[in-house]
């Protein structure tokens, strides 16, 4: 659902220049998903909800990110932009991982538990939703703003999509919808893990070029 939107910032962007406000903004973020990888991942294995799972493993994944996020702020656009590139490159390691583990689900066919499910995804999308708003400022600045911005986004469509499952097992009876949410969410990791590869390597071209005039 990323796709390619990402377009390119030039190292004296203003947005670039906003680095008090992303920092606080980034530190919030941080502790927000450290605390709701450790209630969701007690959740997912208290329930059996792959989507669960891959949701915690996201925001486990997000605590990660913002903390490069911090470590590389202060630096050229070159070394953010390889943050993000890593952070790329994570986001589409965690959609593999995540495809791996719906299938893994498919086989054993067991459905987890609704309400659990849906307790649990509705205080992840409080969480989720007060980031994104939080980072909603940020969105059009380097790879790495960019990527802080998409993480916050997915994440809220992540826990909206494990509502709806919850809602879907309840109904049914079945694992086929947590094991559905899981897979999209395995695939808007991927696209947008490809889309801030695509973006951190415009700006380090953008960085070398600037480094080289």
């Amino acid at each position: 659902m990323a796709g390619d939107c990402c377009g390119t910032i030039s190292a004296g962007s203003p947005l670039t220049r906003d680095g008090r406000r992303f920092r606080r903004a980034l530190w919030i973020a941080l502790a927000v998903n450290a605390v709701m990888f450790v209630v969701e991942l007690g959740a997912g294995l208290q329930s059996g909800s792959v989507s669960l799972l891959a949701d915690a493993i996201d925001f486990f994944g997000d605590s990660a990110n913002y903390l490069l996020s911090l470590v590389v702020m202060s630096m050229g656009l070159l070394w953010r932009a390889r943050g993000a590139w890593i952070k790329g490159l994570t986001m589409v390691l965690f959609g593999l991982l995540v495809s791996a583990r719906a299938v893994w689900g498919l086989a054993l066919g067991q459905p987890p538990e609704p309400l659990v499910m849906s307790s649990i995804g509705a205080l992840a999308l409080l969480a989720n939703v007060g980031v994104a708003v939080m980072l909603y400022r940020f969105r059009l600045g380097d790879a790495d703003m960019r990527s802080v911005w998409l993480c916050s986004r997915n994440d809220a469509i992540g826990n909206l999509a494990v509502i709806l499952a919850a809602a879907g097992v309840f109904g049914t009876g079945d694992a086929w919808p947590d094991l559905v949410v899981a897979g999209i969410m395995a695939g808007l990791a991927l696209t947008s893990g490809v889309s801030i590869l695509r973006h951190a390597r415009q700006d380090m071209r953008i960085a070398k070029a600037e480094a080289g005039a």
